[in-house]
């Protein structure tokens, strides 16, 4: 499994360097990057972990590359940390996709929390989209008869209703449903439904 890692974009030497040693302190691996260019020439995007970025820097401030990394389908967590904190900015930056937006100077306990926080929300991610992956890739496998009665059931119908539309009998809808259990995986047509659900945003 590839260690997540908390990434710092910030121009400040300084910055940079109390950052690194207090999230080291918790024994978190952190990787420093002194501009916005240099953390995307680096091919981190896809990388476990979250971010930290200052707002404005030279060339590509933080919210541009928030944005930047956001079109492209990249959705590490950021947090914003910056000493020119404004309510404006602060929204933008949640429009933006930001996790949250901290003013300098954080509590040190709180830039901590914030970051276990993003780090969480990146494995859950992560996890969710493993498992969308999968069941994409098993419902690849079936038939076009066996989704069309998977699409049924998905949508409340009974096994009488399905065999009554497709003009099938109970039976072949039963051995129908047999094997959507067996190529998905599933250990009941209750579990398979409310993952194809939660797959589809519906719950």
């Amino acid at each position: 499994m590839t260690e997540e890692t908390v990434f710092i974009v910030d121009d400040d030497r300084d910055m940079r360097t109390s950052l690194q040693w207090l999230l080291e302190s918790i024994n978190l691996k952190v990787e420093l990057f002194e501009s916005a260019e240099a953390f995307l020439s680096a091919n981190r995007l896809d990388h476990p972990g979250c971010l930290i970025l200052d707002v404005r820097m030279p060339g590509i401030g933080g919210l541009r590359l928030l944005e930047q990394l956001r079109s492209q389908g990249y959705r590490i967590p950021a947090i914003i940390l910056t000493g020119h904190g404004e309510i404006s900015m602060a929204v933008q930056s949640m429009k933006s996709g930001a996790f949250d937006f901290l003013e300098k100077p954080a509590s040190p306990q709180v830039i901590l929390d914030r970051v276990q926080d993003a780090l969480r929300l990146d494995r859950e991610t992560r996890e969710k989209n493993k498992g969308s992956r999968v069941l994409e890739e098993q419902m690849s496998q079936l038939t076009r008869r066996e989704r069309e009665i998977l699409e049924l059931l998905v949508s409340g119908e009974s096994t009488r209703g399905i065999a009554e539309r497709l003009f099938i009998s109970e039976r072949t809808v039963e051995k129908h449903r047999e094997n959507l259990l067996g190529k998905m995986e599933a250990h009941s047509m209750m579990e398979l439904i409310r993952r194809i659900l939660e797959h589809r945003g519906s719950v």
